[in-house]
């Protein structure tokens, strides 16, 4: 089987003797390091605060709930909700606000 002229071509082409060298000091550093740095902090308070929200709003579900949790409003919600049958939705993966708990 003969090599394609292109195979050829590429064969012959010598390899450059120099290699890519990375700037070493403290400037190169300080060019990913800040940039991975803001980054990572911006993500981190975008977290606590979603996070702050998430807890807030569970609380004060929670404190709703806890007024209206009686055996009557229970029956009607394991009825309506079909619980038995499909499952607590209190349960389930979705819910966010329940993770916690």
């Amino acid at each position: 089987m003969q090599p394609s002229t292109r195979m050829s071509i590429a064969a012959r082409v010598p390899h450059p003797a120099t290699t890519i060298t990375h700037k070493s000091g403290a400037l190169a550093s300080k060019k990913v390091l800040l940039p991975t740095l803001a980054w990572l902090g911006a993500a981190y308070v975008v977290g606590l605060y979603v996070s702050k929200q998430l807890h807030g709003r569970s609380d004060a579900f929670d404190h709703i709930y806890a007024q209206q949790n009686t055996p009557e409003v229970e029956a009607a919600r394991k009825k309506g909700l079909m619980v038995e049958t499909y499952g607590d939705p209190r349960n389930s993966m979705l819910n966010i606000l329940g993770w916690t708990k």
